[in-house]
C-alpha cells in the first residue's frame, strides 16, 4: 500500500467535481489539506479531524464507494457512475493489491465495480 505522503505529492484528481479528492482528504490532516489544492470555509477552520490512513480504512470506504458507484452505474447515472469509477480507481491505486492497471470503462463502469467487488468480497446489490 502506498503511504499518506507518497499519495498526497502524487495523486492528481481525475473526476469533475473533485469527489475523488474529497474522499482522499477524509485521510489528510487539516494543515496538509492545501497539498491537495483543498481549503477549509473559514467556519470549519480548526475542525477537520481525519481518519487514519490504514488499509482497514481505505478498505471500508472502497467498500462504500464500490456500492454507491454500482449503484449509479445500474440506474445508467452516467456522471455519478464515472465520479466513483475514478474513486474507486484511486483507492485500488493507493492499495495497490492487483487491481491499479484496471482501466477497462465498460458500461457505466460496472468491470471495475465488480472486479473490486469479487477481489474485496463487496456483496453488490442487483436490482
Amino acid at each position: 500500500m502506498k503511504d499518506l505522503e507518497y499519495v498526497i505529492k502524487n495523486y492528481k484528481s481525475k473526476t469533475i467535481d473533485g469527489r475523488d479528492l474529497h474522499r482522499l482528504a477524509d485521510f489528510v490532516p487539516e494543515e496538509r489539506l492545501h497539498e491537495l489544492g483543498l481549503e477549509l470555509k473559514e467556519e470549519y477552520k480548526g475542525t477537520h479531524e481525519h481518519i487514519e490512513f490504514t488499509r482497514e480504512n481505505i478498505l471500508k470506504q472502497l467498500r462504500d464507494d464500490v456500492r454507491f458507484g454500482y449503484e449509479k452505474a445500474i440506474n445508467e447515472r452516467g456522471i455519478s457512475s464515472s465520479c466513483m469509477y475514478e474513486c474507486v480507481k484511486m483507492w485500488n491505486w493507493v492499495l495497490e493489491e492487483g487491481l491499479q492497471d484496471f482501466d477497462k470503462y465498460g458500461p457505466y463502469g460496472i468491470p471495475l465495480f465488480a472486479a473490486t467487488a469479487k477481489k474485496y468480497g463487496i456483496e453488490l446489490q442487483y436490482d
